[in-house]
């Protein structure tokens, strides 16, 4: 029997979108790490088209992303080339698949875009529907999974071994049945970015880019910067904000009283941005995986915080440091045994925070 290929554009009516994306020539983009599609058919056979960025051709940093057809990864490809199709499933019988296509790398190096999704199915493709809950993750190298896949402490950064779905946030999200959304840079703090020297990184501000699609080298078709555009937050209206900062701070804060002071007060700027674009949202402020030094300031962040405005929908989570003996991913960060441990206790916190 003949093949019946249908093709699709990412869109809204026939898939799920994950994370900030952007519809940009008939391609749906995506830049942050976590975003994607899902959609579900029944049928014999499924390709997806995606296109490269610029950075798709220069072979450093690229774009890495992960295909899974019912639950299973079948492919995990970096994007090296302008277009790439990929056959993720195929039978000589019908059945019922779900397809989920992820960017596991973040935003800043490079984007991604779904091109198309062609299927051998009679009635098409059609979005797989929401959980019942969502949750926003704002964080830095941690939320984006920077090493997961490198679990050597001495090797340094790469796209290649970054995998989102492997970290804290990604199980937390699937341990309770939510859809998530995430803005996560590496590097990145909230009064200043990862620094050695002493001076503060503002290039590297979480701040300056929370209101916006993302922000990579990477071009959406060559032309359009993420950071150029403002996200629209009714398309993701998250029921709680887990934020995850400070890590990179603390490399420029260290001990001294009046840089601490300024990250709690800059902090207190930050969540009324978060409240003023998500009014109704529980906030979780959490920090510690690579260290808690800065924690006492967010608790009195959080405590300013509510003083200031009247917001008691707001608290904090203490993360517990990881341990040698869980060993360690590139650059000392988090390990896959971390990111799991973390993952429950940050579970049962939700659970008991939100009555999940």
């Amino acid at each position: 029997m003949l093949e019946s290929i249908q093709v699709f554009k990412a869109t809204e009516n026939h898939v799920k979108i994950i994370g900030r994306t952007h519809y940009y020539n008939d391609v749906l983009w995506l830049a942050l790490s976590g975003g994607g599609v899902e959609f579900s058919f029944y049928g014999k056979k499924a390709e997806i088209t995606l296109k490269g960025d610029a950075i798709a051709s220069t072979g450093n940093n690229l774009a890495r992303i992960g295909i899974s057809v019912n639950g299973k990864r079948v492919i995990d490809d970096q994007l090296n080339k302008p277009l790439t199709k990929y056959t993720v499933f195929e039978s000589d019988t019908v059945q019922d698949i779900t397809v989920t296509v992820i960017k596991l790398s973040e935003s800043a190096m490079s984007t991604v875009g779904i091109q198309e999704i062609a299927v051998d199915a009679a009635d098409g493709i059609k979005p797989t529907p929401d959980n019942a809950h969502t949750i926003e993750f704002i964080g830095d190298s941690i939320t984006c999974g920077y090493g997961v896949d490198d679990e050597h402490e001495l090797n340094s950064f790469s796209t290649a071994t970054e995998d989102v779905t492997k970290t804290y946030a990604y199980l937390t999200a699937q341990q309770l049945q939510a859809d998530y959304s995430m803005v996560s840079y590496s590097g990145y703090g909230i009064i200043t970015g990862y620094t050695e020297n002493d001076q503060k990184l503002t290039t590297h501000l979480i701040p300056d880019y929370y209101e916006k699609v993302g922000k990579s080298e990477g071009k959406f078709d060559g032309t359009l910067l993420p950071q150029d555009l403002w996200w629209d937050f009714n398309k993701f209206v998250p029921d709680l904000i887990v934020i995850n900062l400070g890590t990179n701070d603390d490399s420029y804060t260290k001990e001294e009283a009046s840089k601490q002071a300024e990250y709690a007060q800059e902090y207190i700027e930050f969540l009324k941005m978060v409240r003023r674009n998500n009014p109704h949202a529980a906030i979780l402020c959490t920090l510690g995986m690579m260290g808690d030094r800065l924690y006492p300031f967010v608790e009195q962040a959080v405590s300013g915080y509510s003083r200031e405005t009247g917001d008691r929908n707001i608290t904090v989570m203490r993360f517990d440091v990881q341990l040698p003996t869980d060993g360690y991913a590139a650059d000392f960060h988090p390990s896959q045994a971390t990111h799991r441990k973390a993952a429950n206790k940050l579970t049962a916190h939700i659970k008991e925070l939100m009555k999940w």
